[in-house]
């Protein structure tokens, strides 16, 4: 079975850093392929689940096993430079929908996991932005049960604040219900800029 850690370990060691969230995939497909030459790799695969056209970012076929994987690079401004490579990224802000995003992407895998045997899904965040993890100063927040910090338990129904406005949830207004019950658990990935990785799992648990 292929499990995620050792290719993100990998990859880890060999980019510290990505220009987009592209550039993160074709890396992380990349390593993948690498250490598992007779898999199967693909990128923004389109799958029907539920009547809907979902595509994956990475799907990957090995042994009889599938494993999909969605992505989120999120970041803060920064610009640096490595080996002689320029990076400079830009604040992305609007971290509530980002939230709201990357736990759609959590229920997006369990659908996948109730139409498919032997599948596994991981959902991973790359971030160099502290308020994604950190403990949120106001716990009145209108995406307080989207909110991400260490140990925080993603479970059942969540839903935006009431006082959200209708502007920032536009076409995210549904709530998202999981199935099951996840712990986030951060870790550190690089110290070039401090990026951290969160990645759930889903299915086979």
């Amino acid at each position: 079975m292929i499990e995620i850690e050792k290719p993100f370990s990998k990859l880890a060691k060999e980019r510290s850093i990505f220009h987009s969230e592209a550039d993160f995939q074709h890396a992380l497909a990349w390593t993948i392929q690498r250490e598992f030459p007779e898999a199967s790799v693909r990128l923004e695969l389109p799958i029907q689940i539920k009547n809907k056209l979902l595509h994956v970012d990475i799907w990957i076929i090995h042994k009889g096993q599938i494993i999909g994987i969605e992505l989120k690079y999120l970041v803060r401004k920064m610009t640096t430079q490595l080996n002689g490579e320029l990076f400079q990224l830009n604040n992305q802000s609007a971290q509530d929908i980002r939230r709201y995003d990357f736990i759609k992407d959590i229920k997006r895998l369990e659908d996948i996991a109730e139409e498919r045997k032997n599948f596994t899904g991981y959902a991973i965040l790359l971030t160099n932005d502290t308020s994604y993890w950190s403990e949120p100063t106001n716990p009145d927040t209108i995406d307080a049960m989207f909110r991400l910090q260490e140990g925080r338990i993603l479970k059942g129904k969540l839903s935006w604040g009431k006082k959200a406005s209708e502007g920032t949830i536009k076409g995210r207004e549904q709530s998202i219900v999981l199935k099951n019950r996840y712990e986030v658990r951060w870790q550190d990935y690089s110290q070039e800029g401090l990026f951290r990785s969160l990645t759930i799992q889903v299915g086979n648990r």
